[in-house]
């Protein structure tokens, strides 16, 4: 137990910095919690040096539950903001905008071209050239209507 009444706000700190390190190691937005906690323990041991051991231990372990719990809450309204992600469905981020028509859309099939790239496209018939608005996806389909200008 001599070790646990030589503890300073130091200690605290490196605990803070490792678990910050443990955090970029293995990222999950978990330790960054603790490490936090453990500086803040650190700054209450700075300004009350004579603090004995195990209410260093309860200010810690108090500090890291709240700040998961804050932790926890501050993701999820990040997360609720964002909305989900269209990383992996690219298609989707085209619905509502307007492309040309690369290769005529006949019985119901053609391209339309987005930027530098072809995409097939399905909806009402269409003449290359004429400007069609994406109202969907069907895999890596796009489904078009006529734009109205």
């Amino acid at each position: 137990m001599s070790l646990l009444d030589a503890l300073q706000f130091w200690h605290w700190w490196i605990l803070g910095l490792v678990l910050a390190g443990i955090e970029m190691l293995a990222p999950g937005a978990f330790f960054l919690w603790f490490g936090l906690a453990a500086g803040v323990t650190g700054i209450v041991l700075l300004l009350a040096p004579g603090l004995d051991w195990r209410y260093q231990c309860l200010i810690f372990v108090v500090l890291a539950v709240a700040a998961a719990f804050a932790g926890r809450a501050v993701m999820r309204r990040q997360r609720l903001s964002r909305g989900e992600s269209l990383l992996n469905r690219r298609g989707e981020q085209y619905v509502g905008q307007v492309f040309s028509v690369d290769e005529a859309i006949v019985n119901g099939r053609g391209t339309i071209r987005v930027g530098d790239t072809v995409w097939p496209a399905e909806g009402t018939d269409a003449a290359a050239g004429e400007a069609v608005r994406v109202v969907g996806v069907s895999g890596n389909m796009l489904r078009v209507e006529r734009a109205r200008r």
